[in-house]
Order: C-alpha cells, then sequence, then structure tokens
C-alpha cells in the first residue's frame, strides 16, 4: 500500500522521487515521446531515437515497462517480435512530456542567447 510518505518527493527515501528519478532523463522522455499514440518495435525505436544505444534502449525499456508506463508484447513468432506501446500512465506522463518538448521549441534562442553570455 502506497503511504503518505511514499508520495512524498521531498524524501529522499520516497517512491515518488525513486519514480521521478527513473522517468526524468533524457532516453526515457525520448522513447516516450517517440511511442507517442503508436506501437513500434525495438529496432523502430533505435531507429527513431538518434544517437541512444542498444544497452540504453533496452535499459530504459525495461525500467519503463517496471513502472507501468510502456507495455511490451512478445509475439510468438521465429524470430520473435517484440512490441512496445504506452500504456494510459504512459500517455499521462506523454503529456507532459510533450510540454517540456514546446517549452524547450519555445525557448531555444533564449537558452542559446543565455548559454552564450555565459560562456563568453
Amino acid at each position: 500500500m502506497v503511504t503518505k510518505q511514499d508520495k512524498d518527493l521531498s524524501r529522499a527515501d520516497s517512491l515518488a522521487r525513486e519514480i521521478f528519478s527513473d522517468v526524468a532523463n533524457k532516453w526515457a522522455l525520448l522513447i516516450i515521446e517517440t511511442l507517442g499514440e503508436r506501437t513500434l518495435r525495438f529496432s523502430e525505436l533505435r531507429n527513431e531515437v538518434a544517437g541512444i544505444s542498444h544497452k540504453m534502449l533496452t535499459q530504459n525499456l525495461r525500467m519503463l515497462e517496471r513502472n507501468g508506463l510502456v507495455e511490451r508484447e512478445v509475439h510468438p513468432t521465429v524470430p520473435p517480435r517484440v512490441e512496445y506501446t504506452l500504456t494510459e500512465p504512459g500517455q499521462g506522463l506523454r503529456a507532459t512530456v510533450d510540454g517540456m518538448c514546446g517549452w524547450t521549441q519555445r525557448f531555444i534562442e533564449d537558452i542559446e542567447a543565455a548559454r552564450h553570455r555565459f560562456d563568453g
């Protein structure tokens, strides 16, 4: 049973902070954005998430599946066909990721200018 302490992001030992830490990485966010409302095979995901290694994709898909954000379906073919789809909670997180992508696009020039000023 989830307790009030589990939901408290300010606690280092809370379940909420563990979940937040899991999903707040660039690869997880890019996988969620890429899956969107479609089902993709591992190789399709790897091709669409530029720069991700086989190992990183595997680790992040397992983490997302463990947290109930991605569903993995294995089809009994030779070789087995494995497909990934966002679950309802995954779709809920996707709305937040979409907002972050929009924020990035909106403010990218401001951020680039700030970096230029900072770096000299």
